[in-house]
């Protein structure tokens, strides 16, 4: 695709020449949360047609520097200048009639509604100055989708620009959240966390995507843990820590581990943390495991103590088998076995009494209740075992049992009263493992275990992973981050269009012959729809 799929829709003029007056100048921002000091004295700028990292831990800043760029909140002291013009009250409307278009991890999208209506509402908002007309002219929210959806390489066709959003896979929402922003013709976009679920091959043609704005003059700012695709991609980072920007530079001038470094203030071990434990007694047995559409002649083992890996792309029945052993979609047949006897795993109460673990993928829509307490988070799975004669929660059990799980974790909270919401998102992740490992399994399935999760936050939850299977527990990784699987795995299985393809010794196979496994085009064995029907 050329770049003149998108100039049409581009802003005029906006591509970057030397010495030009930076579209975006913040100066000596500071913002304060009830005694929190969430920014200090940050000061940057953002020039048209380059691409920017944020990068830094949960809970560095970077959502509160990127929702005061997109006037989602104020800065409490500093400047901001747009296109060198100083603006002293930035709201939502605002920065998107400036050309400031944030694409956030939740992608902010109106499920309800249809791509063509997702697309073009930012930009009749913006012509409209914040009013919606009761006269919708229909034909040219079509125009102005079909050529946003050109641009980021998604069918056009009425079918296609019809659909509710909510039947969308994750990744086509993705670039319909990005296809919003050409529309609007952005100056600036933010993209928090854009390739977190996505598999390699949809982060390649997100890539491709984003140069392609690039080209066209437009900036593009990731906010992002992934250091791999950082690098891979090229451009200018922006690290924050503690509030402040402690570093910036070229990406390409400086190693993976100087980078952590400035993330962390730490030096972070990313070799191999396994060293397998042959002839361990077994665990799990799974033969024949099938689900119509999704996977079928599914067949493995387990020992205690054993990490094994799971990768796959998205059609590759990976996450429905992942939810097949947690109770939560059951499969259709086969056969599961725990310690030598039969399961049937028709719900996750099943899989709980079965002494199996289960963290979701997704821990904001599968996982926490977000407004309750981290406590309550932590034991809502086990609130039978905690009850009293009288059914009611015995408050000391409950207080002693989540007190006891947070510092096995480092969950880092000012008090477990709080609501989870207000951890950051390593601290999250942690409360959602701690709900997992509140039942005592004796297996623990975790589903994308450090999905938006920092680099500090992921080398602490890698060691707690190591440490659970040094005590004993099997552990099933489903992932398609290769690194992370490669690190704590003792072998990794890979599927394809539902069944497993290939299963690897990690100590003996490296990222690029992962992927190749994962990418080939060659069948495993017949469909899934004729064996699993």
């Amino acid at each position: 695709m050329d770049s003149s799929a998108i100039s049409p829709l581009m802003p005029e003029g906006s591509a970057s020449t030397a010495g030009a007056t930076p579209f975006l100048e913040l100066s000596g921002i500071h913002k304060r949360f009830a005694g929190v000091h969430a920014l200090r004295g940050v000061s940057t700028t953002i020039e048209a047609g380059q691409i920017y990292h944020l990068m830094g831990e949960n809970g560095s800043g970077k959502s509160t520097l990127i929702k005061i760029i997109s006037g989602a909140q104020p800065a409490d002291e500093g400047s901001i200048l747009i296109d060198g013009r100083e603006v002293t009250s930035l709201t939502p409307l605002g920065a998107l009639s400036a050309g400031i278009e944030t694409v956030y991890q939740d992608l902010s999208l109106l499920p309800n509604l249809t791509v063509t209506e997702n697309i073009s509402l930012s930009q009749q908002l913006v012509e409209a100055k914040g009013r919606l007309s009761s006269q919708i002219d229909r034909s040219r929210l079509d125009a102005t989708a079909v050529k946003a959806l050109e641009a980021v390489n998604l069918p056009t066709d009425p079918g296609f620009r019809s659909l509710l959003v909510e039947e969308l896979p994750i990744a086509t929402r993705q670039l319909v959240a990005i296809a919003r922003a050409i529309a609007v013709k952005a100056k600036l976009v933010i993209m928090d966390e854009p390739t977190s679920a996505l598999t390699k091959r949809e982060v390649d043609n997100l890539i491709d995507v984003v140069g392609q704005l690039r080209e066209s003059g437009v900036a593009v700012l990731f906010v992002t843990h992934k250091l791999d695709e950082s690098k891979s991609i090229g451009g200018h980072f922006i690290i924050l820590r503690d509030g402040e920007l402690v570093k910036e530079g070229d990406i390409q001038d400086h190693e993976k581990d100087e980078l952590s470094f400035w993330m962390t203030g730490r030096h972070l071990d990313a070799s191999r943390y396994r060293r397998a434990d042959i002839g361990a007694p077994g665990l799990l047995e799974v033969k024949d495991l099938r689900r119509r559409r999704d996977f079928a002649d599914v067949s493995f083992s387990l020992a205690k103590g054993e990490i094994l890996g799971i990768a796959g792309l998205l059609d590759s029945g990976r996450n429905e088998l992942a939810r097949a052993l947690a109770g939560v979609t059951p499969a259709d047949g086969g056969e599961i076995r725990v310690d030598g006897k039969a399961v049937a795993l028709r719900q996750p109460v099943d899989a709980i009494d079965a002494g199996i673990g289960y963290v979701p993928e997704d821990r904001l829509s599968e996982g926490l209740f977000l407004e309750k307490p981290i406590s309550a988070n932590i034991v809502v799975q086990i609130l039978d075992r905690i009850r009293n004669r009288l059914g009611m929660i015995n408050v000391g059990e409950s207080r002693k049992l989540s007190e006891a799980i947070a510092e096995q974790l480092h969950i880092v909270a000012a008090d477990l009263k709080n609501p989870v919401q207000s951890l950051s998102g390593g601290n999250q992740q942690r409360v959602l493992i701690g709900r997992g490992l509140a039942t005592q399994p004796k297996l623990f399935v975790l589903h994308g275990p450090t999905v938006g999760v920092d680099v500090g936050s992921k080398d602490t939850i890698f060691r707690i992973i190591q440490k659970l299977a040094g005590e004993g527990m099997g552990v099933i990784i489903v992932s398609d981050d290769l690194p992370e699987l490669l690190q704590n795995c003792d072998r990794i299985m890979v599927m394809r269009k539902g069944r497993i393809a290939e299963t690897f010794d990690a100590e003996e196979v490296d990222e690029d012959m992962l992927y190749h496994a994962l990418a080939s085009a060659e069948p495993s064995e017949a469909g899934v729809a004729e064996a699993g029907s």
